[in-house]
């Protein structure tokens, strides 16, 4: 799990993309391009026959058995192309997707290892409209592009050195209107990269923007502010759909030229090519076959063309996903490098900003005992949540060292370290499924009775029971059924039905009354009895009872020491207990 890259599949064109994420099924795209080949050559094969008639009939031939067996060939080649075609295309469809699954998959798999900061700066309806709805528009064109386009570009050279080998001159004046079309075709690709990055730029302020706007209907709705909201929606709906109509405008003109003028390989051919048969430099029977091979070159030249523009959009949307896929990523080994002797937390010197900017915290250093009880106490803003985040490796320290048993973090697998952490913060996460199935996310397999146990001992049961049903209540996207301090409560039974050795609860009752804190603060008592528990709160009276209190303020250690101790030492905690009790008190 290491961010170390062999090579950055930023720099990959299509077909590296292709390749890199079909995995075991690249090999049926290659399949794919074979059949497609043939499935092309069975629709070139007729044009040649029907010139071989041709040929025969001016040489006076009245063979008609030959001529119906000829036909009979013709209608085998016929079948052949539809037979090879759905080949090529179930072979390139099963592959496509494959692939599209594969990105996804590997895209999720980037994203657990990727820091968390660096996931929280990605607005999500970005996220989602490249890994959903791109890459699902890209299904089309990969099925098709690889056989078809491939095939119909090496038939069409083919074509073109056959007319080339009936007569040079006959050949270049079958493809005189070649480069005018090209020059048409080049005017309507113009910046077309750039334009199609532009309009995906476009779509996702528009999605960020329509995402925004529904979660924050409630407060838009209670302030009134629909207006000026609805207005900035409508201004990116109006830019996303503006950059498509003013791109397919400029290619009106251009395409409209190139589709009239690539086809029409007779308009230089059938002139000089008429000339050169009254000089008597070319015979009827080669000037009729050029003129029906030049006609059955068209049809795969305007095939392979026309698939330019989706290759264009593909690159595009692949240049997205390894914007993504290159991004740094945590720097762990895929296995731990040293066991660690137990679950103490040591922190050395830790020093820390977000994305490089102003430092956060500055030089911390404390040591939690394994099996002991500390809390984090301070202003908001303070820094207690980023040091529980960074312990909990969310995101990977500037300077200094968190070791763990006296191993440094950055020596142990993320996927071993994330078994001995169990973290609950405010802002809990359920799955829009039941309650049973969130809480079971803990542990992987555990039985319902495992289940309902763990929600007796964390003081959830009674609640849940009284839900509309029970366990098997939906909580609804994000868990919107239900309150927050509900949703923190079986985020908490989560995190105990995982049993790591580690807790690490940040705010994880503040959404909670009093009365069903005291029942939380309980419950969780017995749960952690010989784990290492670290606890943020603002409520004082919470963790008055830790092991030892640290004070956080403006990023360093302010005080340390259990509750009796730092009132006695008074300073910024004194003042926050007197505050707190004051605040009881009235």
């Amino acid at each position: 799990m290491s961010n170390k890259k062999t090579k950055s599949p930023a720099k990959k064109g299509l077909l590296g993309w292709i390749l890199y994420f079909a995995g075991e099924k690249k090999g049926q795209y290659f399949v794919s391009v074979f059949f497609a080949l043939l499935s092309v050559a069975c629709c070139m094969a007729p044009y040649y026959m029907i010139a071989r008639i041709v040929r025969q009939l001016i040489s006076g031939s009245k063979d008609w058995a030959l001529f119906l067996k000829e036909c009979g060939i013709i209608s085998l080649f016929w079948l052949g192309n539809v037979l090879f075609h759905a080949l090529s295309t179930t072979m390139s469809h099963v592959a496509t997707f494959n692939l599209l699954g594969n990105i996804r998959k590997r895209m999720c798999d980037k994203l657990t290892r990727l820091p968390l900061g660096t996931v929280l700066d990605m607005p999500s309806g970005s996220l989602k409209n490249i890994m959903i709805d791109r890459i699902d528009s890209m299904e089309t064109t990969l099925a098709h592009i690889v056989p078809e386009y491939t095939s119909n570009i090496i038939l069409s050279l083919v074509l073109v050195v056959y007319l080339f080998v009936l007569d040079w001159r006959l050949a270049l004046a079958s493809l005189a209107v070649v480069p005018v079309g090209l020059i048409a075709m080049s005017f309507m690709f113009k910046d077309s990269a750039k334009r199609f990055k532009y309009a995906l730029d476009k779509t996702k302020v528009l999605n960020d923007t329509a995402v925004e706007y529904i979660n924050g209907i409630e407060v838009i709705k209670a302030f009134g502010k629909s207006k000026s909201s609805y207005e900035k929606f409508v201004v990116a709906a109006k830019e996303g759909s503006d950059c498509y109509v003013e791109w397919m405008r400029d290619c009106i003109w251009p395409h409209a030229v190139a589709t009239v003028i690539m086809p029409s390989l007779l308009l230089s051919l059938l002139p000089i090519g008429g000339i050169m048969f009254l000089h008597g430099t070319i015979d009827a029977p080669l000037f009729i076959t050029v003129i029906i091979m030049a006609l059955s070159a068209v049809q795969p030249l305007l095939i392979a063309f026309g698939y330019h523009d989706d290759i264009a959009k593909a690159g595009a949307i692949f240049g997205e996903v390894g914007e993504i896929m290159t991004l740094p990523e945590l720097i762990r080994p895929a296995f731990d490098v040293k066991k660690p002797e137990d679950n103490s937390i040591v922190l050395k010197d830790v020093r820390f900003s977000y994305h490089g900017k102003k430092e956060i915290l500055h030089g911390i250093n404390m040591t939690l005992p394994q099996g002991s009880y500390s809390a984090f106490v301070g202003p908001s803003g303070s820094g207690k949540s980023t040091i529980a985040r960074l312990i909990a490796s969310l995101w990977d320290v500037d300077s200094g060292s968190i070791e763990i048993g006296g191993v440094n973090i950055k020596d142990l697998s993320l996927e071993d370290y994330n078994r001995r952490i169990a973290y609950v913060s405010q802002d809990n996460f359920l799955f829009d499924m039941s309650v049973r199935d969130n809480i079971r996310l803990g542990k992987e397999g555990a039985s319902d009775a495992e289940v309902e146990e763990v929600a007796r001992k964390s003081g959830c049961y009674d609640f849940i029971m009284s839900l509309e049903n029970g366990f098997d209540t939906v909580v609804g996207g994000s868990g919107t059924h239900l309150s927050g301090g509900e949703r923190q409560r079986i985020a908490i039974a989560r995190a105990m039905m995982k049993d790591a050795p580690i807790i690490i609860l940040d705010e994880a009752t503040a959404y909670t009354d009093p009365e069903n804190e005291a029942i939380i603060q309980q419950s969780v008592a017995k749960l952690v009895a010989g784990k290492t528990l670290i606890v943020i709160a603002h409520r004082l009276s919470t963790v008055k009872d830790a092991d030892r209190l640290y004070v956080i303020k403006d990023g360093v250690i302010e005080s340390e020491g259990k509750h009796e101790e730092l009132i006695e030492k008074g300073g910024l905690y004194k003042d926050m207990w007197e505050a707190h009790v004051s605040s009881k008190d009235e």
